[in-house]
């Protein structure tokens, strides 16, 4: 896997759409806060497949994206509150398993969002696909991917506003990844169906050829 290619793509990009991913991630950011997390994981999902889209398309960002996929609230939501919960429970008995399934969530899940988005997959379709993705083959670099994702936006938390432009970058880059995977479904034509014999256009015989006419008999003299 390229790295270098999709690092330095995704500073261009953020460099070149700076005002518009600013005030994105200034809003979902808000939200999620006002919200007390309850938000949070829709938020991230709108807000991801509108950073694909500028990838796909080079359409702007807008704030209102962040709100385009409220119809995953619930399974979202229910899928947060699970991982929380098995979270704070192996942290609460030795702490280390605790961490060690929230690394493993973070990597198996590292594609669910754009799946969900993108190819409108449901919860356990997209948990399943993403942990095809990064199992299947080259599971270093999926390693890596995830780690510079989360050592990414890590950096900018440390300060508010650094992470207006770490967290774009971040997911930039963490989209432009699964991008060049080819897992976006293509749309294709649908086939025509084959024809069956019923179907089939009745067999003609050739029609024999005309004989020549008639001769009619001479007439004589009465």
């Amino acid at each position: 896997m390229d790295f270098k290619y999709h690092l330095e793509s995704a500073w261009k990009m953020t460099l070149q759409y700076i005002a518009p991913l600013i005030f994105m991630t200034l809003a979902m950011i808000a939200i999620s806060i006002i919200t007390l997390g309850i938000l949070a994981p829709v938020a991230m999902a709108g807000y991801m497949h509108s950073i694909l889209l500028l990838i796909r398309e080079g359409r702007e960002p807008k704030v209102q994206d962040i709100f385009s996929h409220m119809r995953l609230f619930l399974p979202l939501l229910c899928f947060g509150i699970v991982v929380f919960i098995i979270t704070m429970i192996g942290m609460m008995l030795l702490f280390l398993p605790g961490v060690l399934f929230l690394l493993a969530v973070s990597f198996c899940c590292i594609y669910m969002l754009p799946l969900m988005t993108d190819r409108n997959l449901g919860l356990i379709d997209a948990v399943k696909e993403s942990y095809s993705m990064v199992t299947k083959e080259n599971l270093v670099d999926h390693i890596v991917v995830v780690i510079l994702f989360i050592g990414i936006s890590a950096i900018g938390s440390s300060v508010f506003i650094g992470s207006l432009f770490t967290q774009p970058l971040a997911t930039i880059f963490l989209l432009s990844v699964y991008e060049t995977l080819g897992k976006a479904a293509p749309a294709t034509a649908p086939e025509a169906p084959p024809e069956t014999a019923s179907e089939a256009p009745p067999a003609t015989t050739p029609e024999a050829p005309p004989g020549p006419p008639p001769t009619q008999p001479p007439l004589t003299g009465e």
